[in-house]
């Protein structure tokens, strides 16, 4: 620890000294989102170190340690008693080191400190581990420019204004300024996936100024000041120019690289240092998931602080009887041993250990075997919030559907290529009764990204159309207007492209196979292999020389590129959804407008997402004019992205429309089930996408979460009188008449679904709303209206939403609503939305990782969620619930045993249980059954948990840990405490020893500890779904553990504070009173325990005990199974094999209620050639794998 320091990375900030101008440097506060920025900008002065001296910039070492040697242990123990359990557990040991105290301090003390102790060389070994991964980054080496030589240095001793230069597959030490690489025109690739997790190559191009400066001798010369903006977290922009030979040279992302990505396909590049540490972008987007408590673990806190006030009434009572009966100066809380057993620290440490025990990471059934992707339990504090969820916000692509865009369809000048069937289409057509007679066509060897079938624009049948100039424009938009990277051979069959998104590579895709093949770029010039252009057979290689590339974002949608053809001719294509592409289309041709408007609306019918391509031909001096202004923009320190729109603005107008795509993502496996099966669940979803309206109702339809039986509100902004003020152009207005419109919309249809309801009990609702009507509904005046409307309705679909717009409606129902939320998205986009719910699960999907790096759990697939939810989620929260609950019992039963021997003292404070005696009533006479019941407790089996969705609903009315399931334990528990102590003292009044001495306190007190061992085990027992030998072997251990504990602490002489246990167990045993009281006081305890439980299963069954009868005489020949894998010389079939061969021979065994314990399901006995009836209750970890591969079936 010594090592460890000083600085640390706070939420993913700097740690607040002066930057360049003295300002300090903000913190993170959202990924993705630009954070307030200091005024003025930092000036960097290029290869000078003595120069960029003045301006303090920050260190390149980097420190993600919580600690330090010196806040170690003060933060520590403001990190522990933060809790309500440790801060309680704190008071007891301070009264018990009071003279008044009748325990010895420290059965109170060596416990707290053994549970802090733990926890923090926990915290720093975690810290540690941290330490020395810092160390190890820190101490990596770069080369840097030193006397005309490049010297290696660690990176900890980079400085701003450094000269770096970065070999092939290596990472960039520090965010640099890109001068020159390896590579012609200045280009170097990059791959970013420890950024955002993208795999696909990036191309950034240096300055044409700085494209020499390559050698060592050269970039000795180089003299440069760079302006630039204040370190902030936003990883795709940058502002700043280059003041290079009295000229100012402007800078963009395309110049940055960033700390953390690596260098690919180039030789070596280099660079100067611009943001160093802590103010690099990588480290600002640093942050830390937040921090998140279950609901129950809440209530628990509660329930602490009901005991808390249940202890202080019994002191209250205990001094007032004191100042009583013995002396009136004792008019104080004089507290008794009882105190102690309110021992929620050990409850604490018990729950934890349940829940970090990972199950959800072993189970297989949740194993995505094509993308060799488990599932991940990230976060094991929220096990037990998936039993409660009540509603799922989810994203569409890439989470209901693939992310594996195929170009399927496609409208040039008013004619619909494409013969295909999407799976929307035949799910409409199966609810709607309708025949389709066209069938799918099978193409096995269609290449990825392409499942298009139409022989009128296949091997230059183009040429045949009515249309072919439109048709080579139309191509020639595909090929030229993206920004992908080809990569590999330069031959249709082996190249690979390299894109920003899936949609941009089907559509280049899709230009290769019409015969526009895009097979090389470089910064200015896109080359494209035409086939059957000048005449049929005719292959020729032609150059695009690139001017302009008017990028993609979320304000924009869509895409521009201004090209020189070889002949001179200048073009822009453009490529963008239809509401903005239509906005800037030329005047005229309206017949063509009209007939792809209807076009992309029977896509999106279709559930296929559209593209609308357009073209413009270009003056030479319009160009020129205009290009000034572009360079201007790109300029600008201030506001840049800004003026750059305004001045896209002026040229993408006047457009020619050309056509439309439509692209095909296909829905998951499963998810149509998964869904149906949540609801049944009583599980709401909601579906938030960026998708089209209609486009976004027909995959509702067809993944089952809306069906025809619904009655639909739909409130979208697609009405004649808004598209009216929206053509006149006056946003006051428009803004006027659209709150008016959504709050008119949502009164009427709550009123109407009020009633709806009222007259067709249990009828269901649906809800769609478009993202800018859920702007105005979003506003603090109309949002308790919309949230009225959603939470009575079974299904909600928000279309054309924003990242921030998915956050907003997760936290209107987790806030406004008190509802469990769940929310789960496999893009950047969906971080905002995972990190607002209570529960986040991210997709290992097309997008990279972001969404699962920010998630509390991590799955492969959206039909996992039946899985997670139904069964894992279940099933904690039915342990925690138990586990709580009986702890709960234990301690009052045992707490008020001691109570009731103070009103025979005379409320003296003499103690009834010897300090040992209640010391390790909890850690170790009690402790591993409630382990074992939190940690293989099942009411019901795998299988019948997903073929009963409906017992999931008792986790919704939290009906296992309500306060009246409280307070029932409650009473048992002062109902045994009773029997325990009365019993006890009343049958030992005329009992003797075999010395014909009667009992004495610390005989009668052995007893009744005795008898409550024995008791609360068997207790334990009853509440018990599954008994197996773990819990024989719990229960009779720990009671064994009792008896040899006492035989060896009676056996011994002890000092004379607790010489009172000397020998009293061998006197007590050598009496048949002993054996007697043994037997009957727990029966006595435990009947009405026994006849509330057949009452309350008779009468008034919960379900999961109704499912239990119903299949109370199926056999289960069902093994268990705890399965892990760890050979890796083995196929992923053979481990599978191998690892069931493997399974003990252990059967469960039945309490009589028809209980299952887990087994291996009938996958894995096939793959070893056994056959087995079908199950699926199989919970199956893999097993470490030490010996051979092949091994004989243990018995």
């Amino acid at each position: 620890m010594a090592g460890w320091r000083g600085s640390r990375l706070g939420g993913g900030g700097g740690d607040g000294s002066p930057t360049a101008n003295g300002v300090s440097s903000s913190r993170t506060v959202r990924l993705g989102k630009v954070q307030p920025q200091a005024p003025g900008h930092r000036m960097v002065f290029c290869n000078d170190r003595d120069a960029n001296t003045l301006a303090h910039f920050k260190e390149n070492s980097v420190s993600t340690t919580k600690y330090d040697v010196f806040t170690f242990l003060p933060k520590g123990l403001f990190e522990q008693f933060r809790r309500v359990a440790n801060l309680y557990f704190l008071m007891i040991s301070i009264l018990s080191c009071t003279p008044v105290s009748p325990v010895s301090p420290i059965t109170n003390v060596l416990p707290l400190t053994l549970v802090l102790l733990v926890s923090l060389v926990k915290e720093a070994w975690e810290d540690w581990k941290r330490f020395q991964n810092d160390m190890a980054i820190n101490n990596s080496s770069t080369e840097v420019l030193q006397d005309q030589k490049w010297a290696s240095i660690p990176w900890k001793k980079l400085q701003v204004g450094d000269i770096v230069k970065v070999k092939q597959d290596g990472f960039f030490p520090a965010d640099l300024l890109f001068l020159a690489s390896t590579n012609p025109d200045g280009v170097c690739y990059i791959e970013t996936a420890n950024l955002d997790g993208e795999t696909n190559l990036k191309i950034r191009k240096a300055l044409e100024k700085t494209w020499d400066y390559v050698t060592p001798e050269k970039v000795a010369e180089f003299r440069g000041e760079v302006q630039c903006e204040q370190p902030n977290n936003s990883l795709y922009t940058f502002t700043g120019n280059l003041i290079l030979d009295k000229q100012t040279l402007p800078l963009s992302p395309n110049q940055l690289l960033l700390r953390g990505c690596n260098l690919r396909n180039t030789e070596y590049i280099v660079g100067t240092v611009i943001f160093t540490g802590h103010e690099t972008k990588v480290m600002m987007n640093s942050m830390k998931i937040p921090s998140k408590r279950s609901t129950l673990e809440k209530k628990l806190d509660k329930l602490i602080l009901t005991l808390f006030s249940v202890l202080f009434c019994m002191c209250l009572l205990g001094a007032i009887g004191s100042g009583v009966f013995i002396n009136q100066k004792y008019y104080y809380l004089r507290f008794d041993s009882s105190e102690k057993q309110f021992d929620p620290g050990n409850k604490f440490v018990m729950i934890k250990f349940i829940q970090s025990t990972q199950f959800i990471n072993n189970d297989l059934h949740m194993y995505h075997a094509e993308s060799n992707t488990p599932a991940l339990a990230r976060t094991s504090n929220l096990n037990e919030e998936l039993g409660q969820v009540e509603y799922i916000f989810s994203d569409k692509t890439g989470t209901l559907t693939r992310n594996l865009m195929e170009f399927f369809k496609c409208s040039i000048a008013g004619e619909v290529y494409g013969s295909g069937v999407s799976e929307i289409e035949l799910g409409t057509a199966q609810r709607t009764g309708v025949k389709i007679g066209v069938e799918r066509p099978s193409n096995s060897a269609r290449e990825k990204g392409f499942n298009f079938e139409d022989a009128r624009l296949m091997r230059g049948a183009w040429k045949n159309e009515p249309n072919p100039e439109s048709c080579k424009e139309f191509f020639r938009c595909l090929a030229i207007c993206h920004t992908v990277l080809p990569e590999g051979d330069e031959s249709p069959e082996k190249i690979r492209y390299q894109a920003a998104s899936p949609d941009e590579a089907a559509l280049v895709t899709a230009a290769k196979n019409f015969g526009f093949f895009f097979f090389k770029r470089s910064p200015t010039t896109i080359y494209v292999r035409e086939s059957h252009v000048e005449k049929m057979g005719k292959v020729q290689d032609v150059s695009y020389e690139i001017l302009n590339v008017l990028e993609f974002n979320s304000t924009r949608k869509r895409q521009s590129v201004i090209c020189r053809y070889s002949d001179g001719r200048l073009v822009l294509y453009c490529k963008g959804a239809d509401t903005v592409i239509y906005e800037r289309l030329a005047i005229g041709d309206n017949d063509l407008k009209k007939t792809t408007r209807e076009h992309l609306e029977q896509f999106g019918a279709a559930g296929l997402r559209t593209l609308c391509l357009a073209y413009r031909d270009l003056v030479s001096d319009v160009y020129e004019s205009w290009n000034e202004k572009y360079i201007q923009a790109k300029s600008a320190l201030r506001d840049r992205e800004k003026k750059l729109d305004e001045v896209a603005e002026q040229i993408e107008r006047e457009l020619v429309l050309i056509g439309c795509t439509a692209i095909e993502d296909k829905l998951q496996e499963g998810v149509p089930d998964c869904i149906e099966t949540l609801s049944r669940a009583g599980i709401k979803i909601w579906v938030l996408t960026g998708d089209k309206l209609e486009t976004a109702i027909n995959i509702a339809y067809a993944c089952k979460l809306m069906n025809n039986s619904m009655k639909q509100f739909i409130i979208s902004s697609e009405t004649d009188a808004i598209r009216e003020i929206e053509d006149l152009g006056d946003q006051v207005e428009l803004a006027r008449v659209m709150k008016d419109t959504v709050k008119n919309d949502l009164r009427r249809y709550h009123e109407e679904a009020q009633q709806y309801l009222c007259t067709a009990p249990g009828s269901k609702l649906a809800l769609v709303i478009d993202g800018k009507c859920l702007m105005y509904a979003l506003d603090p005046s109309l949002r308790v209206m919309l949230l009225n409307l959603s939470l009575n309705c079974s299904a909600v679909v928000c279309c054309r939403v924003s990242p921030l717009q998915k956050a907003q409606v997760t936290s209107l129902v987790k806030k406004g609503a008190k509802k469990i939320t769940l929310s789960i998205g496999d893009g950047a986009n969906d971080v905002s939305m995972i990190q607002a719910a209570h529960v986040g699960v991210g997709i290992s999907g097309q997008e990279g990782m972001q969404a699962v790096m920010a998630s509390d759990f991590a799955i492969a697939q959206f039909r996992f969620l039946t899985e997670l939810l139904l069964v894992h989620g279940r099933w904690s929260y039915l342990r925690i619930c138990k586990v709580v609950t009986y702890f709960f019992y234990k301690n009052l039963m045992f707490t008020f045993t001691q109570f009731w021997f103070t009103f025979r003292t005379g409320f003296s404070g003499q103690r009834f249980y010897d300090d040992w005696f209640q010391s390790l009533y909890n850690v170790i006479f009690t402790a591993l059954p409630v382990i074992i019941l939190g940690l293989f407790d099942k009411d019901v089996n795998y299988s019948l948990s997903k073929k009963y969705p409906e017992l999931y609903k008792e986790g919704i009315r939290n009906t296992f840990f309500k306060w009246r399931v409280v307070a029932t334990w409650a009473f048992f528990a002062i109902y045994q405490s009773l029997v325990f102590y009365y019993f006890v003292v009343a049958s030992s009044d005329r009992a003797m020893n075999s010395s014909g001495k009667m009992f004495g306190l610390w005989d009668v007190s052995t007893m009744a500890f005795t008898c409550v061992v024995v008791t609360v085990n068997l207790r334990l027992l009853m509440m018990c779904n599954t008994i197996t030998r773990w819990h024989h072997i719990s229960v009779g251990g720990s009671i064994l553990s009792w008896f040899i504990f006492v035989f060896i602490y009676s056996g011994v002489v002890l000092p004379k504070a607790q010489e009172n246990i000397f020998f009293v167990i061998y006197v007590l045993m050598s009496t048949i009173y002993f054996y007697l009281t043994l037997i009957l006081v727990p029966i006595a305890a435990l009947f009405c325990d026994f006849v509330y439980m057949g009452t309350q299963r008779w009468f008034f069954p919960y379900d999961y005990q109704i499912v239990q009868e119903i299949h109370s005489n199926e056999s289960d020949s069902s093994r268990m199974g705890l399965l892990e894998i760890g050979n890796d010389n083995l196929t992923q079939d053979e481990a599978r094999s191998y690892a069931m061969m493997q399974l003990p021979g252990q059967k469960s065994k039945h309490t009589g209620f028809a209980f299952d314990s887990p087994g291996y399901e009938s996958f894995f006995a096939s793959q070893a050639g056994v056959f087995v009836p079908q199950k699926a209750w199989d919970v199956a970890r893999r097993a470490s794998m030490k010996s051979r591969p092949k091994a004989t079936r243990n018995n």
